[in-house]
């Protein structure tokens, strides 16, 4: 890694760039607003792709395609193209088309459906190469810049997945972009698996037998013997249980009941393992005359990622030092796990702070958003220079 002052010397203007910045804030709220107004749900991302197709025409840039899987991509060449990089926002929220996607705006924040993920990370995207020509800097890697689509809950990151595969031209490194939070630094990947657990109990059965309970009741008995697995007492084993759907009314038994959950953990093997054991419990569970129980996996991710004394971890730290940005290290289950899977160094940064997230009045705050993007400038600088090569 080259001396501590090479850094130094590439980070020291940063303040002055997010100074610069504030000055285009109606063009990146703007940006934010248009795009995040687009209905955007996982395998329905066609107008919003369109809409960050057309923004990369606008700009300028080069190899302009939306490809097979849907995915927006762009070609910013650099002065000597040596390297290249991989600039990537996914393009899908967890908002359907259903839901009204208007963005409101107030003095200090945006809010509305998916605003914080993922509209601002894409809007950044759109805007990126117009904001550094209007900032007078120039690289000499090339940027890639990816709209990536199925990216969240049964998409699987199909999107980047399949770019990954297909891009014609190898990747050096890899910044993913999320809406929040600023702070974030993700470097590596935790082992995940995803799912759904489905059970129902005919109709009949009701009728047939008078002690007969309904399929939230089944559901409960899997989920009880679940939590009570022993490795899901370890720390750094998590089960989340995101929604438990089930019935219609006061009166009415419900034939079915869905459970969706996510079990992450750092230690290698152990969602194997934990897996194995929810799969006993839900045959179990299903060998009941009555009743049926379904496991569904949905995804599955492993562990891995670069060391944290990597040179691309201490050059991010020393940008979010010199911003004052207190970095917050956690791992990711998301895009960044896709490049791992290719073995291509990269992290996950936020670019603001918020809150309510997934929830319709989500939020993002305004004025971090400035060193957001300078943090991202800085990131994009180091990796240029070979600051970040890890040899």
């Amino acid at each position: 890694m080259p001396p501590a002052i090479e850094i130094t010397d590439l980070v020291e203007d940063l303040s002055d760039i997010r100074r610069a910045l504030r000055q285009y804030r109606e063009i990146i709220l703007a940006s934010t607003v248009m795009l995040g107004e687009i209905p955007s749900p996982t395998n329905g991302e066609e107008e919003r792709v369109r809409f960050l197709s057309d923004r990369f025409i606008e700009c300028g840039l080069q190899n302009i395609s939306i490809d097979e899987a849907g995915n927006a991509s762009a070609f910013l060449p650099g002065t000597e193209g040596k390297r290249n990089i991989l600039l990537e926002a996914h393009m899908d929220t967890v908002f359907d088309h259903s839901v009204d996607h208007s963005i409101a705006v107030g003095t200090d924040v945006l809010a509305g459906p998916g605003v914080a993920d993922n509209s601002l990370g894409a809007a950044v995207i759109s805007i990126l190469p117009n904001l550094l020509e209007q900032l007078g800097l120039r690289f000499s890697s090339n940027i890639i810049l990816v709209g990536a689509v199925q990216s969240q809950g049964h998409g699987d990151l199909a999107g980047l997945r399949f770019f990954l595969e297909n891009v014609p031209m190898p990747i050096h490194a890899g910044i993913c972009l999320a809406g929040i939070h600023l702070g974030r630094l993700s470097y590596s990947c935790l082992g995940m698996l995803r799912g759904e657990i489905v059970c129902e109990v005919p109709p009949e059965t009701f009728w047939e037998r008078s002690n007969a309970s309904g399929a939230i009741v089944k559901l409960n008995e899997i989920l009880t013997r679940i939590l009570a697995i022993p490795e899901l007492q370890d720390p750094r084993t998590s089960l989340i249980l995101g929604s438990i759907k089930a019935g219609n009314a006061f009166n009415t038994v419900p034939g079915k009941a869905l459970l969706r959950f996510e079990l992450r953990s750092e230690k290698r093997g152990e969602v194997s393992a934990i897996q194995r054991k929810i799969n006993d419990i839900v045959r179990d569970a299903a060998s009941d005359s009555v009743a049926k129980a379904e496991l569904h996996i949905i995804t599955r991710r492993k562990p891995g990622g670069i060391s944290k004394e990597h040179p691309i971890i201490k050059g991010t730290r020393e940008v979010m030092g010199a911003l004052d940005i207190e970095p917050k290290i956690a791992p990711s289950v998301g895009a960044l796990s896709a490049l791992i899977a290719k073995k291509i160094p990269g992290v996950t940064l936020g670019l603001t702070t918020g809150q309510h997230l997934h929830e319709f009045n989500e939020q993002i705050q305004i004025e971090p958003i400035f060193t957001g993007i300078a943090q991202l400038i800085g990131v994009l600088q180091l990796i240029d220079k070979g600051v970040c090569d890890e040899n």
